[in-house]
């Protein structure tokens, strides 16, 4: 078979189920990488977003009645149950809302773990980017859906939104946060202030799981909790209620990304603080970085 191959190719013991003290310090992202599908296990998640794996991760289907998952060359359509799950019931909220359904981005990998190329998060099956572009139909092929780009709601300046953002954006993203499968939802800047500037004390508890975040003007990013079942998911610290001081998010934690961000102070002159040392990317772990489950997961026939 393909997959067993490759792990012969990698030099992975596929049968003790351990993995070769010499393949510890290789890049965990070409292993998980080249799993084509996800293993026959039970759902598990492993560690943290940024920094874990999955068993029993499931595809989400190419093309379903209210969605169609983009890329599909990439294969990272690959997600926990509840997170196939939420993606139906949220695509069926955006037929309800106005839009035909939803295109959805990036999940997983099928087995998790670091990808090859962009993000540092989405490895535990918990992840999703949803375009902000509402589909004209859902019967596109492959290869539009290769070529079709998602559309910007932000302005250049990252002040504003353009006239591609509609209160329809807005309910779709309040619908995902009221879902209490759902820990946070990362956006653009300028939509959370947006949606504080239009909200009322009734939206605090959905409000605060809504994010700002650089990078996400063209899609936003649903994160789930922990599933029931899979004691070793790590929950992401702070935690929203954290960050937002039992508030709606639209005061202290917003307020450096209006001032310190789109608009920072001016210099001092003053001599700045030491350079923070730079952080490993995700795509520079190895195996022996990730929790010891992932070694069985990316093992698995």
């Amino acid at each position: 078979m393909r997959w067993r191959a490759i792990l012969g190719a990698l030099g992975l013991s596929a049968c003790m189920g351990t993995v070769d003290p010499a393949i510890s310090q290789d890049l965990a992202n070409q292993l998980f990488g080249a799993a084509t599908r996800g293993t026959a296990e039970p759902a598990q998640v492993y560690g943290s977003y940024a920094r874990g794996c999955a068993d029993g991760l499931v595809q989400l289907p190419e093309t379903g009645p209210t969605w169609q998952a983009m890329r599909l060359s990439r294969n990272r359509n690959w997600g926990h149950p509840e997170m196939i799950r939420f993606l139906e019931d949220l695509s069926r909220d955006a037929v309800r809302i106005g839009w035909n359904g939803l295109y959805v981005g990036d999940i997983g990998q099928p087995r998790g773990g670091p990808m090859t190329s962009g993000h540092a998060s989405h490895q535990v099956g918990l992840d999703a980017d949803i375009w902000m572009l509402p589909p004209g139909r859902l019967n596109l092929t492959r290869a539009e859906r290769e070529s079709l780009s998602s559309v910007s709601v932000r302005t250049e300046d990252q002040r504003g939104l353009t006239r591609a953002w509609t209160p329809r954006h807005a309910a779709i993203l309040r619908a995902a946060a009221s879902d209490p499968r759902v820990d946070r939802i990362f956006v653009a800047a300028a939509v959370k202030i947006e949606l504080c500037r239009t909200a009322t004390e009734a939206d605090t508890p959905w409000l605060q799981r809504i994010r700002p975040i650089a990078g996400h003007n063209y899609h936003f990013h649903v994160r789930l909790r922990c599933p029931a079942g899979s004691p070793h998911c790590e929950t992401q610290t702070p935690t929203v209620a954290e960050l937002s001081h039992g508030g709606n998010g639209c005061d202290a934690s917003l307020r450096w990304w209006v001032t310190d961000y789109l608009n920072p102070p001016p210099s001092t002159g003053r001599p700045s603080e030491p350079a923070a040392p730079r952080r490993r990317h995700p795509r520079e772990f190895t195996m022996a970085d990730l929790p010891a489950q992932c070694s069985q997961v990316v093992q698995r026939p």
